[in-house]
Protein backbone atom coordinates (compact mmCIF):
# COMPACT_ATOMS: atom_id res chain seq x y z
CA UNK A 1 0.00 0.00 0.00
CA UNK A 2 3.06 2.40 0.89
CA UNK A 3 4.07 1.75 -2.72
CA UNK A 4 1.38 3.44 -4.29
CA UNK A 5 0.85 6.23 -1.67
CA UNK A 6 4.91 7.35 -2.03
CA UNK A 7 4.73 8.60 -5.89
CA UNK A 8 1.44 10.15 -5.52
CA UNK A 9 2.67 12.38 -2.50
CA UNK A 10 5.77 13.20 -3.34
CA UNK A 11 4.77 16.46 -5.81
CA UNK A 12 3.07 17.97 -2.63
CA UNK A 13 6.02 17.38 -0.31
CA UNK A 14 8.29 18.79 -2.87
CA UNK A 15 5.66 21.58 -3.42
CA UNK A 16 4.86 22.00 0.38
CA UNK A 17 9.37 22.20 0.65
CA UNK A 18 9.39 25.52 -1.42
CA UNK A 19 6.37 27.12 0.06
CA UNK A 20 8.17 26.54 3.17
CA UNK A 21 11.81 27.93 1.94
CA UNK A 22 10.08 31.07 0.57
CA UNK A 23 8.42 31.58 3.60
CA UNK A 24 11.86 31.03 5.90
CA UNK A 25 13.34 33.02 3.31
CA UNK A 26 10.80 36.00 3.64
CA UNK A 27 10.52 35.81 7.56
CA UNK A 28 13.40 34.53 9.29
CA UNK A 29 16.19 35.48 6.94
CA UNK A 30 17.38 39.13 7.69
CA UNK A 31 16.47 41.71 5.34
CA UNK A 32 19.20 42.41 2.42
CA UNK A 33 20.09 45.91 1.70
CA UNK A 34 20.49 46.05 -2.01
CA UNK A 35 24.18 47.69 -3.32
CA UNK A 36 23.67 50.54 -5.07
CA UNK A 37 23.04 50.07 -9.11
CA UNK A 38 25.66 51.95 -11.42
CA UNK A 39 24.26 54.82 -12.93
CA UNK A 40 24.04 54.86 -16.94
CA UNK A 41 23.11 56.76 -19.42
CA UNK A 42 19.92 56.33 -20.63
CA UNK A 43 19.50 53.45 -23.61
CA UNK A 44 18.18 54.88 -26.75
CA UNK A 45 17.22 51.93 -29.09
CA UNK A 46 19.10 52.88 -32.68
CA UNK A 47 17.54 54.16 -35.81
CA UNK A 48 15.84 50.93 -37.60
CA UNK A 49 17.82 49.72 -40.47
CA UNK A 50 16.73 50.76 -44.11
CA UNK A 51 16.19 47.64 -46.20
CA UNK A 52 16.93 47.77 -49.64
CA UNK A 53 13.83 48.15 -51.69
CA UNK A 54 13.06 44.76 -54.05
CA UNK A 55 12.20 45.05 -57.51
CA UNK A 56 8.45 44.34 -58.38
CA UNK A 57 7.47 40.91 -60.01
CA UNK A 58 6.37 42.14 -63.23
CA UNK A 59 10.12 43.75 -63.42
CA UNK A 60 11.31 40.29 -62.98
CA UNK A 61 9.28 38.37 -64.95
CA UNK A 62 9.87 40.86 -67.90
CA UNK A 63 13.23 40.48 -67.61
CA UNK A 64 12.95 36.67 -67.90
CA UNK A 65 10.89 36.69 -70.97
CA UNK A 66 13.01 39.05 -72.60
CA UNK A 67 16.31 36.86 -72.04
CA UNK A 68 14.87 34.60 -74.23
Amino acid sequence: MYALIVPVLTPFVLLATVLGLSWWEDHVLPPVEPAEAPVEAPFTPPAPAQLPELPGVEAALTRGVAGR
